[in-house]
């Protein structure tokens, strides 16, 4: 390895973007059950400013633990510099991508190496570049979860019935809220490969690019409410959630299902006289799962769209970016090749 230092970038304070610090480290020693990654692009997801916060949104009660100086970030794709002894399946020169340890908050992705659990990581599709790569883990796998399989017996933080995905086909409708974002470009994909009729909602500059991915019609909700336009459909996926959630149960038919992705308010007397479900889970770190996406990632069955990369040394503006919204797809941090 050229040196024993690495750039870095960490949270020694909670705040706005500001507090975000590009610093030189120590590159991370794998543990038993890891492999040392050279990353090459990290993706951007709510839980990296949530961390930045200091997880304000989350309930005290329910706060992971972690101490500052901390390295944010969960998702990446790079190639394996270094292999604990007892791995197996993984060789140093591999290209990989992988979510890793989450749900926590010590996935240490913003970095030029990271230490990875071996069980989190999947091969990266060939068909796909580092960048893109970087941008599905959680976004993915969150959609999958959700959607196709939850691969674990891990209960919801949220609820005390388990998840259970719906069968997907021929003649059902999904509706999904927030349809341009990470969670939601994969969800709307997944759903047509599926064979599902899809209804996407965003915003009216994201029509093209949904239509493009498939949605069999778009709900511009700046213009018009969805809950008003649309019924009888048997699923939403609402990767937007949070307090306004409610209203897309009048949009379900009897038997339906309603999946928010950041938990809601729902009264319980309301979805039992509707007849409907509302039911979540908590995305977790799953290489075996990454692996099955992976190849429809590698056939572009299902493809990754780019907002915008930044190097890692200008995660600040990537942070400012994600904050503007109106995001089309994935934020990446692109991490230069020292040698």
């Amino acid at each position: 390895m050229p040196t024993h230092t690495m750039r870095a970038i960490r949270l020694h304070e909670h705040g706005g973007p500001e507090v975000l610090r590009y610093d030189e480290v120590p590159i991370p020693e794998p543990a038993v059950g890891e492999v040392l990654v050279r990353v090459h692009a990290v993706g951007i997801n709510p839980p990296d400013w949530y961390l930045r916060d200091g997880l304000s949104n989350i309930p005290p009660e329910m706060r992971p633990k972690f101490d500052l100086p901390v390295i944010p970030g969960t998702d990446v794709s790079g190639v394996v510099e270094a292999v604990a002894a007892d791995v197996q399946g993984l060789s140093v020169g591999d290209e990989v991508f992988g979510l890793l340890r989450f749900p926590g908050f010590d996935g240490r992705a913003y970095a030029e190496y990271v230490a990875a659990p071996a069980s989190d990581l999947a091969r990266k599709p060939a068909g796909i570049d580092h960048v893109h790569a970087a941008g599905a883990p959680m976004s993915l796998l969150t959609a999958w979860q959700f959607l196709i399989e939850v691969g674990h017996e891990h209960p919801s933080p949220f609820q005390t019935a388990r998840h259970r995905p719906m069968a997907l086909g021929n003649g059902t409708t999904v509706l999904v809220n927030g349809a341009a974002g990470g969670v939601g470009h994969f969800a709307l994909q997944l759903a047509k490969w599926k064979s599902a009729r899809v209804i996407a909602v965003a915003s009216g500059k994201h029509e093209s690019f949904l239509r493009e991915l498939g949605a069999d019609e778009f709900i511009d909700y700046t213009k018009k409410r969805p809950e008003e336009l649309v019924h009888d459909v048997d699923l939403v996926l609402d990767a937007v959630g949070g307090r306004d959630s409610s209203r897309f149960l009048r949009t379900l038919k009897r038997g339906g299902a309603l999946f928010p992705v950041f938990f809601g308010e729902y009264d319980e007397e309301e979805t039992a006289k509707l007849g409907v479900t509302v039911s979540g889970t908590q995305v977790r770190s799953h290489g075996a799962q990454l692996a099955e996406v992976g190849r429809l990632l590698d056939t572009g069955t299902v493809r990754v769209a780019i907002d915008s990369t930044f190097p890692l040394a200008d995660a600040q503006a990537a942070h400012e970016r994600a904050a503007r919204g109106h995001i089309q797809g994935k934020i990446v941090l692109t991490v230069a090749q020292r040698r």
